[in-house]
């Protein structure tokens, strides 16, 4: 079975992967979705990514056949863990896509995002029970994450998929789009009918095709 190592987004936490690893868990294989230390002014990406590195490391049993899944801001992270690990794929969902060099903070304008203008970007397609404790364990981010330049001079090689959410209010499908063309040549997004939090509006939808992608 395979070992899923969830990197989630940015002011998230683990638990907001709680019902696609329930799924993944049911099916055999083993989910760990650390809390990144998102609030910490001494941590920056890299010590973010050891954060989810030391998690799988501290479970033997968990160590090869990994697949690394990268939620939304946690895409800049994901290929850093990705470098450390056994990994087998690296799966991107509804994710910023990095570029060498370049500051997390300097994204969006990188990038030429704006916003959609559309409400509830993030949760519109969430049960109301959800997307109300989703919002309590809300975090803050550090400014040493968003300003240093992502470490890599290139995406770790392995095989790489991308999940693209074709409800998202927050990066629309015509956006995401273009960034993956530009930043993932040669990937072919695959589509999944849900919104930003697809973990938590679709988790069984997203847990079987996280088990099905290939790796």
């Amino acid at each position: 079975m395979t070992t899923f190592a969830i990197v989630h987004g940015a002011g998230d936490v683990g638990w907001s992967w709680h019902l696609v690893s329930e799924a993944l868990e049911a099916q055999g294989h083993t989910v760990i979705a650390p809390d990144l230390p998102t609030e910490d002014e001494s941590k920056d990406l890299s010590d973010w990514a050891t954060a989810v590195v030391d998690a799988v490391s501290s479970k033997p049993d968990s160590t090869s056949d990994v697949v690394v899944v990268g939620h939304s801001f946690g895409g800049l992270v994901a290929p850093l863990v990705a470098a450390r690990l056994n990994t087998s794929a690296l799966v991107l969902v509804t994710a910023m896509l990095p570029r060498p060099g370049e500051a997390p903070g300097d994204w969006w304008g990188n990038t030429g995002y704006a916003d959609s203008g559309l409400e509830d970007q993030f949760w519109h397609d969430v049960p109301a029970h959800l997307a109300e404790e989703s919002q309590k364990r809300e975090r803050g981010m550090s400014e040493n994450a968003m300003s240093k330049p992502w470490p890599l001079d290139r995406m770790p090689d392995v095989p790489t998929h991308f999940v693209l959410c074709t409800e998202d209010r927050f990066f629309t499908p015509e956006f995401m789009r273009k960034v993956i063309a530009d930043r993932l040549p040669g990937v072919n997004p695959v589509e999944l009918k849900a919104g930003h939090c697809a973990q938590l509006s679709k988790p069984e939808e997203l847990a079987t095709l996280l088990a099905t992608l290939p790796h």
